[in-house]
């Protein structure tokens, strides 16, 4: 059994290196609910990855941190917990609420692969040594810095690029970058700002060879997604409409998707991530881990996530500097010249958490301890 003694909530205010900019706006910071575990003498870490405004998805910061504080860390201070397996249903009775979750199951990976003194990636059932890497490049103010941009990441060895697009910076753009390289590995992601009018917009994008089309239609849809794959040849990534392993099965058999983006947060942690990624392996379709603009702290459980074999084409998890001045683990998430991650060998997530750093960035905090052993 994992004995919790303690949850610490902190908010940290971290500023982006650079703004990043989608169909949903412009983010230049993060607001970002940290979670601490204190167990048995070990220290574990959670990030949730809910942004400021519920423009992703149905939740924000400070929806997560009421939840997380009334709800899920009381459950989980009393609850018996075997593993970091066990969490979703020690958590089941609250509906939603995924990436608050997720936070709070991920931490307990991480204390669980520390107490069998093992790489999370291990733990999880990882078995690649490196991972390959991409990048998303969000929307530019000129064509030219969107080119300059792409030359930078190339130079630096990514693997993939993706484009964030929207309604009037889409077909231009991709033929822009074509034209100047015929051979890249290039994708793009819309956020689902498009509709059914556009249908007949996105079947000229086959011209571009795209690697895929993410999450181009609603937010919550597998119809017309469908309706949409079966008109193009270019695969379809779904990204938001999954939150869970019936999800993925619902759009392979419906085939609204030819590619799967996992993002731990948006399906409530690891356990679900691993159960989509087996799901989505057994029909023989691909999938790579998606970004949130994590901190190091998520960023770890990311790579740890990516080591599983199916994860086969390029993810978003790139290094700490294309985000942050200064992140807040040590060493830092670095890439390798050939556009990759090493998968570290270490105990627990194989990073250091920057304590100093982050009680330097903390405006918010809130502890909770578990009544059982306080009364003991």
């Amino acid at each position: 059994m994992l004995n919790i003694d303690a949850i610490h909530m902190r908010e940290i205010n971290l500023p982006l290196a650079h703004p990043f900019e989608t169909s949903f706006g412009l983010t230049t910071g993060r607001r970002i609910l940290l979670i601490e575990l204190e167990a048995e003498g070990l220290t574990a870490w959670g990030e949730c990855v809910a942004g400021e405004h519920p423009y992703f998805s149905d939740e924000m910061i400070d929806t997560a941190w009421i939840i997380t504080e009334t709800e899920l860390a009381p459950r989980l201070l009393d609850a018996d917990i075997e593993n970091g397996g066990s969490v979703p249903h020690i958590l089941k009775q609250v509906r939603g609420h995924r990436m608050a979750k997720a936070a709070l199951e991920n931490a307990v990976w991480d204390l669980e692969a520390q107490v069998e003194k093992m790489p999370l990636s291990q733990l999880l059932g990882g078995t690649r040594k490196v991972i390959p890497c991409g990048v998303s490049i969000g929307i530019q103010p000129t064509l030219e810095q969107l080119l300059d941009k792409i030359d930078l990441e190339l130079e630096a060895g990514y693997q993939r690029i993706k484009l964030k697009c929207k309604p009037g910076w889409d077909s231009n753009i991709f033929e822009a970058v074509r034209k100047r390289w015929p051979d890249i590995m290039l994708s793009c992601d819309a956020n689902s700002v498009y509709r059914l009018k556009d249908i007949d917009h996105i079947a000229t994008w086959d011209e571009f060879k795209l690697l895929m089309i993410e999450q181009p239609l609603w937010y919550d849809d597998f119809y017309f997604h469908s309706m949409l794959q079966k008109r193009i040849e270019t695969a379809i990534c779904l990204d938001e409409s999954i939150r869970n392993r019936r999800d993925a099965l619902a759009a392979i058999d419906m085939t609204s998707c030819r590619i799967i983006n996992i993002k731990v947060g948006r399906v409530g942690g690891l356990s679900e991530a691993i159960a989509v990624h087996n799901a989505a392996e057994e029909r023989g379709i691909p999938v790579w881990c998606g970004g949130m603009l994590e901190t190091g702290i998520g960023r770890a459980h990311n790579i740890a996530l990516s080591s599983l074999p199916n994860f086969s084409l390029p993810g978003d998890v790139s290094a700490s500097k294309r985000y942050w001045s200064q992140d807040i683990i040590e060493p830092e998430v670095t890439v390798s010249s050939k556009g990759e991650i090493v998968v570290p060998t270490g105990i627990g997530s194989g990073y250091q958490v920057d304590k100093a750093r982050i009680e330097a960035l903390t405006v918010r905090r809130q502890t909770l301890r578990s009544r059982a052993r306080v009364t003991a």
